[in-house]
């Protein structure tokens, strides 16, 4: 059974900085091109940032580039978004999922997120 647990989210006042996880069981982690993805009220979730298998390759939504990192850690199932900077704008709940699911239009059940507020 496919499950993605979320943290790290928060409350911080703009310029902070936060770092979320993304803990992945039930399906071969090392094997998919990773995701995080934001979603707010009234818009779609959207993809903010993924990666690829090995690590070795990352691609960022613009709003997001210069101030987000993302990373993974194949032996501990694991995936990674540090934040820097945040805005305003940041604030949503925050998932992670397998990048080729999602975009088949069949993603991998989703987890139940994690909070990121950016507010002062």
């Amino acid at each position: 059974q496919v499950q993605f647990v979320e943290s790290g989210g928060g409350s911080v006042q703009p310029g902070g900085s936060l770092r979320l996880s993304c803990v992945v069981s039930g399906f071969t982690f090392s094997n998919y091109i990773m995701g995080w993805y934001r979603q707010t009220p009234g818009k779609e979730r959207e993809l903010v940032a993924h990666i690829t298998t090995a690590g070795l390759g990352t691609t960022y939504a613009d709003s997001v580039k210069g101030r987000f990192t993302i990373s993974r850690d194949n032996t501990m199932n694991t995936m990674y978004l540090q934040m820097n900077s945040l805005k305003p704008e940041d604030t949503g709940v925050y998932y992670c999922n397998a990048l080729a699911t999602v975009l088949s239009g069949r993603p991998f059940n989703w987890g139940q997120g994690t909070q990121v507020t950016v507010s002062s």
